[in-house]
């Protein structure tokens, strides 16, 4: 069974470091600034020959039950329910605090097995916090420095024996049935560069990122489709800082959803930790497959939407538009032909895009969702016959035939799609050059309307050159 260990300890203590350390990579977001992390990440990490699961988990702070502190706090508590040994982490340099204390004693009575580390016990400045540490009560800390990387052979130590002696336990704790894993750590499995044509299976994930202004309701939304609080969610706007994922399945269909921050104008980032959440919610939309724009029913269609939604269509992702807070709509039928007529002006880009009506907090919608979800994958993965489109083509340049340019006829000879993912198209020409917009537009339009081809990015290339099966 895969031993699951959580990281756990007051605010600014290290935590989001030593799980870097422990993965190999820096995944979770690190700033001086305290609480940083709030949401619980998981990745695969390894200790010599010891491979485990951690979880970073949000600092432990003595705040009121209802207030942002007080929702982290309890997604702390629900990763230490679900680990098999938590890593309970002090500030030697800073010494122990009271928090230390008072939270000691949470991890004691929650009946988890601990190891106590005493982290930044590089020098001498660390000693005196590092022989206080037993004044918790929690056993002989371990003396590390996440950082510079001092003191992983004793915790390797301290994991192995645990392992060893708790093995035929371990994994046994309820509520490992779906993994989490960091988002930079699952959207490209190894030799993948995020467009290789592949089908889904039993056993490949579709990777679906969320994403919208903040506070449109991403968390809220991935939350009832998983059917438990497994993420942070709240009134505040932009509580979501790092892009979280979650292994799910829907009707048999493996899904790796993923939860992103919320976009601002770019001129309204200003502060390197907002700037450090919103690279993270860019690869995650660079590495999807599918994106679900999430925008707020009572405010439609804001320029920061429009912004978000031509970013997809650049980076070639499938596009679904999730119109969220539907509940609180009026006059539902008015206001939904009023939505389909502005994302068709507003969004010719990805015509044909699904508009799907939900509510997240009352779970309204969210199969329609789906469905238009794995849809839009098909369609992003979807393979035209050359002869289909050449005989299209035929049709298309019968219907309205390409403008004369300076006096002279543009030959479109042959055409023929290079990928899917998404789908790209190679038309051979003799003056690819001179070729109007306008008629690219045409083409482009037609091969969307005649092959089913809706919300997603369509690639034409023009190349000059005859039929390069002509004489075959």
């Amino acid at each position: 069974m895969t031993l699951t260990v959580a990281i756990v300890g007051r605010p600014n203590v290290g935590k989001s470091t030593l799980f870097n350390r422990l993965v190999g990579r820096r995944l979770a977001l690190v700033d001086d600034k305290p609480g940083v992390t709030r949401d619980r990440r998981e990745g695969e990490a390894s200790l010599g020959d010891l491979e485990f699961r951690v979880i970073d988990t949000a600092g432990l702070d003595d705040a009121d039950t209802e207030s942002l502190g007080g929702r982290m706090r309890r997604q702390t508590e629900m990763a230490i329910t679900g680990a098999d040994v938590c890593l309970f982490m002090i500030d030697a340099r800073a010494g122990i605090t009271p928090l230390d204390r008072h939270f000691a004693s949470l991890v004691r009575r929650s009946g988890a097995a601990v190891i106590l580390v005493a982290n930044k016990c590089e020098g001498k400045a660390g000693e005196p916090g590092l022989y206080d540490a037993f004044s918790l009560g929690l056993g002989e800390p371990v003396a590390l420095s996440a950082e510079h990387g001092e003191g992983t052979s004793d915790l390797y130590a301290a994991l192995k024996a645990f392992s060893e002696a708790n093995g035929a336990e371990a994994g046994a704790r309820p509520g490992r049935e779906r993994k989490t894993v960091p988002v930079a750590d699952t959207l490209l499995e190894p030799g993948e560069d995020g467009d290789e044509e592949a089908d889904l299976g039993p056993d490949r994930p579709m990777r679906v990122a969320i994403v919208g202004r903040p506070n449109a309701g991403k968390s809220t939304l991935i939350n009832k489709l998983l059917g438990e609080e497994r993420l942070l969610t709240g009134p505040e706007a932009g509580i979501t800082r790092d892009s979280i994922s979650v292994d799910w399945q829907w009707r048999g269909q493996p899904i790796k959803l993923f939860d992103t921050a919320g976009l601002r104008r770019q001129a309204r980032v200003v502060e390197k930790l907002e700037k450090l959440s919103v690279s993270d919610a860019l690869r995650a939309i660079r590495f999807a497959e599918v994106v679900i724009l999430t925008i707020d029913a009572t405010q439609p269609f804001e320029k920061q939407d429009l912004q978000i939604a031509d970013l997809v269509a650049r980076e070639g992702r499938a596009l679904v538009i999730a119109v969220n807070k539907w509940d609180l709509v009026e006059d539902a039928q008015k206001t939904k032909r009023f939505l389909e007529e502005e994302c068709e002006r507003l969004l010719p880009q990805v015509r044909g895009v699904a508009l799907i009506t939900v509510s997240a907090l009352a779970g309204k919608g969210l199969d329609r969702l789906i469905a238009a979800t794995l849809e839009a994958y098909a369609a992003w993965n979807r393979r035209v016959p050359t002869a289909a489109l050449n005989r299209w083509l035929a049709e298309a340049l019968e219907r309205h035939s390409p403008p004369a340019a300076r006096g002279r006829r543009i030959k479109l000879r042959y055409m023929t799609q290079a990928k899917a993912r998404p789908p790209t198209f190679i038309v051979f020409c003799s003056r690819p050059e001179e070729l109007p917009e306008a008629y690219t537009r045409y083409l482009i339009n037609g091969l969307r309307e005649a092959f089913d081809l809706p919300a997603v990015p369509i690639r034409l290339q023009l190349r000059k050159g005859r039929n390069p099966y002509a004489e075959k």
